[in-house]
């Protein structure tokens, strides 16, 4: 087996056909259509014109113009205008997907997670009330120490740093005893 071919099947390894489900609904949800039958979820999503729209819903202007024709870099345009519109909505960039991953099908899964991330970034925007994809973040749970509670924490050695209050090991019998034995 060449190692494009087992490179490509380990990424193929790596798509939840579940997720994919899910994210096609959301999709379809948003935008009140449905995707064609008979037509692979990565087909439909592959020149960028339904990422534009689905951006479009979510957050209204962010896909200004989206090419419907004129050849495959301006379709590819799409994926990269869907791309930055992501990150200005709150994608963090270690979410999102390569161009190629989608135009090229090289990476399906990497392109579903990205769904997700922005799924979840939803949550964030009370402006939106549309449905959400995958679960909510945690809110921020901030804590405000006094001086005196800091100062108080400082005398404590944790368990980690070594101490486990004089515990030992001694008077542990684990299994039989080493016996050496030397030649007779």
């Amino acid at each position: 087996m060449s190692l494009e071919r087992s490179i490509r099947a380990k990424i193929a390894g790596k798509r939840d056909a579940e997720q994919d489900r899910l994210a096609q609904e959301w999709i379809e949800t948003i935008l009140g259509q449905k995707f064609p039958a008979g037509v692979a979820y990565e087909d439909h999503l592959r020149d960028g014109q339904v990422l534009c729209q689905l951006m479009n819903k979510i957050s209204p202007g962010s896909c200004p113009k989206i090419n419907t024709s004129g050849g495959q870099f301006k379709l590819m345009e799409n994926i990269n205008a869907f791309l930055k519109a992501m990150t200005a909505y709150g994608v963090p960039d270690v979410d999102l997907f390569q161009t190629v991953d989608l135009f090229e099908k090289k990476d399906i899964s990497q392109v579903t997670t990205s769904l997700f991330a922005l799924g979840r970034a939803t949550w964030k925007h009370p402006e939106w009330t549309g449905p959400n994809l995958g679960p909510k973040p945690a809110d921020e749970c901030k804590r405000d120490f006094t001086e005196e509670q800091l100062r108080a924490g400082e005398s404590i050695i944790g368990l980690q740093a070594g101490s486990n209050k004089g515990a030992t090991q001694a008077g542990q019998n684990l299994g039989a005893g080493r016996k050496i034995l030397l030649g007779k």
